[in-house]
C-alpha cells in the first residue's frame, strides 16, 4: 500500500464505501507483517515511495520465495536484488510475473505499470567488465519509475570515446559513473557536467586496485565538484539514490 492508497481507503472509510472491518483488514500488516525469519516492512512505500526490496544473498530459496509471495498479496512491483538464476527458477514458480536480469542478477515482479519521468538517468562504465554494476543501478532505476541511458565502455584510456557523447550525458537529469581499476572516469564526467553525479568504484582491476578500494579511494578524493560515491559495486544504492533525486 502506498500513499495514494491509504489516503483513498481513508476517504472510503468516512463516505461509507467501505466498512470499518474491510479497512482494517487492509492495514492490519501496517507497520510490518511478522514471519519469523524476517518482518516484511509493509509501511515503507508509504514512507520512502517503494516497497521493501530483497536482496537474496544470505537468503534460502524458500526464505526469498516466502518474502516474494507476502509482498505480491499488496500487489507490488517488486525487486529482488543479488540473485542468481536459482533463486529465479524458484520465483518463477509462484509466479508468472518475474523476469530475469542476467547481467544485473536481479529479478523484478511486475504486478503493476511502471510509470516513466521525462528526465533522464545516465548510466555510464569506463569497461565492458563494470557493466554488471551499471546494469544492477539502470534496472534499479528503471524499476523506480526513471527514463535511463546507458552508455557504457568510454573510460579515460581512450577519452575521446567520453567526449563523442558528451551532448547526450550533458541531457541527463542524473549522471551514474561506474569504473573499476583506478576510478578515474568519474573525476573526468564530474569536471564536464554541471548534474549531480554519482561514483560507483567496482572490484575490477589487477592486484593494486585491492577489490575496489583503490577505485573507491580516488572518487572520494575527486577535485571535482558534485559527486557523492557509493560502496564498492553497490549499483543498487546508486540506482535507488539517482531515483530519488531525479525526481525531486
Amino acid at each position: 500500500m502506498n500513499s495514494n492508497e491509504l489516503k483513498k481507503l481513508l476517504e472510503d472509510v468516512k463516505s461509507g464505501s467501505v466498512e470499518i472491518e474491510q479497512a482494517y483488514k487492509e492495514i492490519k500488516s501496517l507497520p510490518y507483517e511478522e514471519l519469523g525469519f524476517a518482518k516484511l516492512d509493509h509501511h515503507r512505500s508509504i514512507r520512502n515511495g517503494y516497497p521493501e526490496v530483497v536482496y537474496c544473498e544470505g537468503k534460502t530459496n524458500k526464505q526469498i520465495v516466502e518474502i516474494i509471495r507476502r509482498l505480491m498479496l499488496k500487489n507490488n512491483n517488486i525487486l529482488a536484488t543479488r540473485a542468481s538464476r536459482e533463486v529465479y527458477d524458484a520465483i518463477s514458480e509462484v509466479t508468472c510475473d518475474a523476469e530475469y536480469h542476467i547481467d544485473a542478477r536481479i529479478v523484478v515482479v511486475k504486478r503493476q505499470k511502471i510509470v516513466v519521468t521525462e528526465k533522464q538517468i545516465a548510466v555510464i562504465t569506463a569497461g565492458t567488465a563494470d557493466i554488471p554494476v551499471a546494469e544492477e543501478a539502470a534496472i534499479t532505476a528503471e524499476v523506480l519509475g526513471n527514463n535511463v541511458i546507458r552508455i557504457y565502455d568510454v573510460g579515460v584510456a581512450g577519452i575521446h570515446r567520453l567526449l563523442s557523447k558528451m551532448d547526450i550525458i550533458s541531457e541527463a537529469n542524473v549522471i551514474i559513473v561506474v569504473a573499476g581499476m583506478e576510478g578515474a572516469l568519474a573525476s573526468v564526467v564530474g569536471g564536464l557536467v554541471d548534474k549531480p553525479v554519482i561514483a560507483v568504484p567496482t572490484s575490477i582491476g589487477y592486484g593494486a586496485s585491492f577489490g575496489g578500494l583503490a577505485a573507491l579511494l580516488t572518487m572520494l578524493n575527486s577535485c571535482s565538484g558534485g559527486i557523492g560515491v557509493v560502496n564498492i559495486d553497490n549499483g543498487f544504492g546508486a540506482g535507488y539514490l539517482a531515483s530519488n533525486i531525479n525526481k525531486l
